[in-house]
């Protein structure tokens, strides 16, 4: 069991466009912000609907659809993790293909229920790549500058569940939430402190759920995000 180290409080704002607001070419791909796309008003079921229009980036052109985030507005865990998957591109819902039921697996072992968390995504569209034309869509991590675009849809999230606690599945949805310099391996477990888009928060890093399906020892890779996992819900108390 890894022990729990001292919190730790920093400032820092979800990444968005620089410059403020509207952009100059707001509502367009090249602006690379979802900004004008984020509705100013209504809960999550609004932030959803527009979401599904969102041409804040190029991702949305080969993406089948936006994959929004699923939960619960009173939850009190939200977990983000980095984009949606092939089989979450295909669903319209997020952590719905291996890495998700894993996940799944990972909370209720570590004690906390599924089905109170909200789940998202740094990145709402699936960016993939092909070997050859017909063959299997594979992953590809996001760029920060997509991430960045993606930043206003996130800020939103938090603003409509206002989470006692973020989980933060891997490194890219830290640098989202953290900035550039985040490394997972180096706070994993921990319970941090930070000021994000204006609001104090509480976070406890650990690793994506792919990044254990992927490991040469599964079984102690999983171990690992399950004792991070139940930090987590110490943290809820």
């Amino acid at each position: 069991m890894r022990a729990q180290p001292q919190t730790t409080r920093t400032r820092h704002r979800i990444r968005t466009a620089p410059g403020g607001y509207p952009h100059p070419m707001a509502g367009t791909e090249d602006a690379y912000t979802a900004e004008p796309f984020v509705p100013r008003r209504g809960g999550l079921p609004a932030l959803r609907e527009a979401a599904a229009d969102c041409r804040g980036c190029p991702l949305h052109r080969t993406a089948t659809q936006t994959v929004f985030g699923a939960g619960k507005a009173s939850a009190r865990v939200m977990l983000v993790g980095e984009q949606p998957g092939d089989q979450e591109d295909r669903q319209g819902k997020p952590f719905v293909g291996p890495a998700g039921k894993l996940l799944d697996r990972a909370l209720t072992d570590a004690g906390i229920d599924p089905a109170d968390a909200y789940v998202t995504n740094a990145v709402k569209h699936f960016k993939f790549t092909r070997a050859e034309p017909r063959k299997r869509r594979i992953h590809k991590a996001p760029t920060l500058r997509e991430t960045t675009a993606c930043g206003p849809w996130l800020a939103a999230e938090l603003d409509r569940v206002a989470p006692e606690l973020i989980v933060v599945l891997g490194a890219t949805a830290g640098k989202a939430l953290l900035g550039s310099s985040f490394r997972v391996t180096q706070v994993r477990g921990t319970v941090l402190e930070e000021e994000i888009h204006g609001r104090p928060e509480r976070l406890v890093p650990t690793v994506h759920p792919s990044a254990v399906l992927r490991a040469d020892d599964r079984e102690g890779a999983y171990r690992g995000l399950v004792s991070d996992l139940e930090i987590a819900a110490r943290a809820l108390g």
